[in-house]
């Protein structure tokens, strides 16, 4: 094959490819409803929000981070014969096409340490990571302890 010719191929393949590629796709997995519910005197704060995949796979999520804590935990709270208490979750599996909801007595983010004074009215930014190697990056606003919905 002559060198232009060569090229002429790998030009036509390399745009086939990218015509095969399905422009502004949404990404699998969704965050949305995001809101940390804020406590005085430097104690931990939780986070909630709503975790959608959209792809054909189930997807875990493996690992929490923020820029704005120390620290962050995914948590869930457990009923025991009438006493509540609160166990480390490792790993969540978001179904596909489905949606788990983290809120108050359920999954929670345990936000641990901030770097720098949160208040109500804060937006803080947390990264989820995911089994299949992607992450997405959320901003959740705090709310007062008294505001829960």
């Amino acid at each position: 094959m002559k060198p232009l010719t060569s090229a002429l191929a790998i030009l036509c393949l390399a745009s086939a490819a990218a015509a095969s590629a399905v422009p502004g796709t949404p990404p699998a997995i969704e965050v949305q409803n995001g809101w940390v519910r804020w406590l005085p005197g430097g104690l931990p704060a939780a986070g909630y929000l709503t975790i959608s995949n959209h792809g054909d796979k189930a997807l875990a999520l493996v690992a929490e981070s923020s820029p704005d804590y120390g620290q962050v935990m995914l948590h869930r709270t457990v009923n025991n014969g009438g006493t509540e208490h609160m166990e480390m979750v490792e790993r969540l599996t978001i179904p596909a096409h489905g949606s788990v909801k983290f809120s108050p007595g359920n999954y929670h983010l345990m936000l641990m340490h901030a770097v720098h004074p949160v208040a109500p009215g804060n937006t803080i930014h947390l990264k989820l990571e995911f089994s299949d190697g992607s992450a997405v990056d959320a901003e959740l606003k705090v709310r007062p302890p008294t505001q829960i919905n």
